[in-house]
């Protein structure tokens, strides 16, 4: 194994150390338990939205805290759920008397911690919402969860909620708004290489250099099947065609197209299979009307790529738009 690190054992702490000087203007950072909060939190009369997960995922979830996302992120240790006494001190720092959105990757351990710490803070009197992303179409159940995976559509959620919130929106329509986009948005990602989680010392899984993984999760998790490896074109349609027939995605309907690096795989071969996707969407009479590409949900090192697509309407599209500012997406 080689990385930059000192101890296994303190990377999330010292990473999240690191993370506070780089963005002082951003965010503060606590370790005990592990939060990273929007500089400015709370906000008064606004309503906060704080997701998390294992950490080992960056630039989510800690990457998107800031102006026009979210409000708090709880990083666990690494491929491990935060634990609810940490949740609940997100919920504390951020609630400015609006309510809090939490939004929730569905594997088991998430959804039981945040479950527990919004039951404690309903106890106090806070209104606390609780959102499941549950957009991966590999698998129905995995090790981590049960029914689908939260993965890639995360970010857009959290991007459109968070911007409802920064313009104003109740707790009720930043609700409605988080479970349209769940109904709305599928993925499928795929893996060439097995990541190092940094305690273990050695690749999550056996992978030969001769095969790919279709439908991996983004802890390592098993996919649809073990392929040999294949073109570019013949990767994105593998996992293009589940996402569009699951939905359906039919002709005329306009999307986000997200295509998303797992850690370790360059630019050059990202931009690379968007041109794919792009060109089979247009195909289909699917219109890409949104694009986000680059690292932005990751599982540390491992080479591979998923692919998101959420249909718009005009209302995703303008809150889309709308001004964020955050370590890793900003505009």
């Amino acid at each position: 194994m080689k990385k930059i690190i000192n101890d296994p054992a303190a990377v999330v702490a010292q990473s999240l150390q690191g993370m506070a000087a780089a963005h002082p203007d951003l965010l503060r950072v606590r370790t005990d338990p592990a939060v990273v909060v929007r500089a400015d939190a709370p906000v008064a009369g606004k309503v906060a939205v704080v997701s998390g997960g294992g950490s080992g995922h960056e630039p989510l979830h800690g990457g998107f805290v800031g102006a026009g996302m979210l409000s708090a992120a709880v990083p666990g240790a690494v491929f491990t759920s935060p634990t609810p006494d940490a949740v609940q001190a997100a919920i504390d720092e951020t609630n400015g008397g609006a309510g809090v959105l939490l939004v929730v990757k569905n594997y088991t351990g998430d959804v039981l911690n945040f479950e527990t710490a919004a039951e404690l803070a309903g106890l106090d009197d806070v209104d606390v919402r609780s959102v499941i992303v549950d957009d991966d179409v590999a698998v129905k159940d995995s090790t981590h969860t049960a029914g689908r995976r939260g993965v890639g559509g995360t970010v857009l959620l959290e991007k459109i909620v968070g911007a409802a919130a920064e313009q104003g929106a109740d707790l009720d329509r930043c609700e409605e708004l988080a479970r349209r986009v769940v109904a709305q948005v599928r993925s499928m990602g795929m893996a060439l290489t097995a990541p190092t989680v940094p305690h273990a010392g050695q690749p999550s899984f056996d992978l030969p250099d001769d095969e790919v993984e279709i439908g991996i999760g983004i802890h390592g998790e098993p996919g649809r099947s073990r392929v040999p490896l294949t073109s570019a074109d013949d990767i994105v349609r593998q996992l293009l065609e589940p996402i569009l027939e699951d939905l359906p995605f039919e002709s005329g309907d306009e999307v986000l197209l997200f295509t998303n690096s797992m850690g370790g795989t360059p630019l050059l071969e990202l931009y690379l299979a968007h041109g794919i996707a792009e060109r089979l969407l247009a195909e289909r009479g699917i219109r890409v009307r949104r694009r986000l590409v680059g690292p932005y949900i990751t599982s540390l090192e491992m080479q591979g790529m998923s692919l998101t697509l959420l249909k718009l309407d005009d209302e995703l599209t303008e809150l889309w738009d709308a001004p964020v500012h955050t370590a890793a997406l900003h505009w």
